[in-house]
């Protein structure tokens, strides 16, 4: 517990001033969270669930914690410029791990004062926390698995801060809700933030987080988002990872649908020095769906792990779940994908994918499908193949005429096309297609558009 010993004199010396700025619901079980993570520690690689993937380490270096809430010398409103064609999103931002108000005031846009209007509540949660204590109250900690996952207590333990998004009863919001996480210090920093989303019966929205750094630190961010899906809301999650590889990202994803719930989770990871993420999908409502797609593209000697669990607790639900990644070098790749389909939950349709393309023989996937049926009437199936490129297909494609570096290109670019087709928001597909390409190219594309990736 060495690594530990330093964040628990931390919390032990300054638990009060993490309380004093952050708001009471999110204080109610902080040091519960805390006594919990003094039992866990962080995830070790002797645990199942973390056996390909060492976490623990990544805490080992001397991080800089903003428990004063200390206001960056940053405005991302200014120096952020979304180049996303035809995006049109509603744009919010944490800089490394508070809420960041525009200076112009969040509510001077038009379109936010009518989503506001219509009862959406939008921004800081710990603002949020305090206005509305008994609605945040309600759903926050309510899914994030504190009891079984070290650094999900951890976060609990440190967060005071973070994104809320409440929609009301058949409520729809047009445009994507848009949050870029910035990581921006001059020293090594880490970040605990927590999202929490609220979609009432009937309501839609769309979320799309990015990451991005601004500084040549070693970053850490360690952020937990809680969704909640009512009965016959529909929800999209997008979440673009294209750092560099001095960040460290661990992000846990929980999502809770209702009756005839739709749900689509697609995260991708195009750049970024070390990424775990757990997704854990309960469908609880009968006729719920859930589509939870992923993607990774790993070179050098970066390290992406994706974790998930979809849980089938009632009847007549389906879900779907692909996952592909594209590694080179020494990069290293870790899927563990878990299906569960409990007694009582007859007329499940559930199917699960992992494919992966290894470009070199020093890149490892470690692939662990699993599905584990306690019902009898169900349609279930799961699978996963790990390989090299096509050498027939390189050879036609160079015997007319075309490198073999493009052609190597051409068919990394096709074997992704179906997890990016899976994204609605026509604007990101189009761009994320160019990133992807620029990435297999060589390039480490960013942005174009955005200051930040520029300094």
């Amino acid at each position: 517990m060495e690594i530990e010993q330093s964040y628990i004199k931390i919390y032990k010396d300054f638990g009060q001033l993490i309380k004093d700025n952050s708001a009471e619901v999110m204080n109610r079980e902080r040091d519960k969270a805390f006594a919990r993570f003094e039992e866990l520690g962080f995830p070790t690689t002797k645990l199942e669930d973390y056996k390909h993937t060492d976490i623990r380490s990544r805490y080992a270096i001397d991080f800089g914690m903003n428990i004063r809430r200390v206001e960056f010398p940053i405005n991302p409103y200014s120096v952020f410029k979304c180049d996303v064609p035809g995006i049109n999103s509603h744009l919010f931002f944490i800089v490394n791990d508070s809420f960041y108000h525009d200076p112009q005031g969040d509510t001077t846009n038009k379109e936010i004062e009518d989503l506001i209007s219509q009862g959406v509540l939008i921004g800081s949660l710990k603002e949020h926390a305090e206005k509305q204590p008994d609605l945040v109250a309600k759903y926050y900690g309510k899914a994030a698995n504190v009891q079984n996952d070290g650094s999900v207590a951890f976060n609990a333990a440190f967060a005071q801060d973070g994104f809320f998004l409440y929609v009301p009863k058949n409520v729809v919001i047009e445009k994507p809700i848009q949050l870029i996480n910035v990581m921006r210090a001059t020293t090594d920093t880490m970040a605990n933030s927590r999202n929490l989303i609220v979609l009432e019966e009937g309501a839609k929205a769309k979320f799309l987080v990015c990451a991005h750094t601004m500084d040549a630190c070693n970053f850490l961010s360690n952020r937990v988002t809680e969704v909640f899906v009512g009965k016959n809301a529909s929800y999209e999650h997008y979440k673009l990872e294209n750092t560099s590889y001095n960040m460290t990202n661990i992000g846990s994803l929980y999502v809770e649908q209702s009756e005839g719930s739709n749900v689509l989770v697609n995260e991708m990871t195009l750049h970024n020095g070390f990424t775990r993420n757990n997704i854990c999908i309960n469908l609880n409502g009968e006729h719920a769906e859930a589509l939870l797609c992923g993607m990774a593209i790993g070179d050098k000697e970066e390290l992406i792990d994706n974790t998930t669990a979809i849980n089938h607790n009632v009847s007549h639900c389906h879900s779907k779940e692909l996952y592909k990644y594209v590694l080179n070098d020494k990069a290293t790749g870790v899927f563990a994908g878990r299906i569960l389909v409990k007694q009582d939950a007859q007329k499940t349709e559930a199917y699960q994918s992992n494919k992966n393309l290894c470009a070199t023989k020093d890149a490892h996937v470690y692939s662990k499908p699993q599905l584990e049926i306690y019902a009898d009437d169900v349609k279930c199936s799961h699978g996963a193949t790990t390989g090299q490129i096509d050498d027939n297909a390189l050879f036609y494609m160079r015997s007319r005429g075309i490198s073999e570096r493009e052609a190597r290109m051409l068919l990394m670019l096709a074997f992704t096309n179906d997890v990016i087709e899976n994204i609605s928001v026509e604007a990101l597909k189009n761009r994320i297609h160019l990133l992807v390409e620029k990435r297999f190219r060589g390039e480490l594309s960013k942005c174009a558009g955005c200051i930040i990736c520029k300094e």
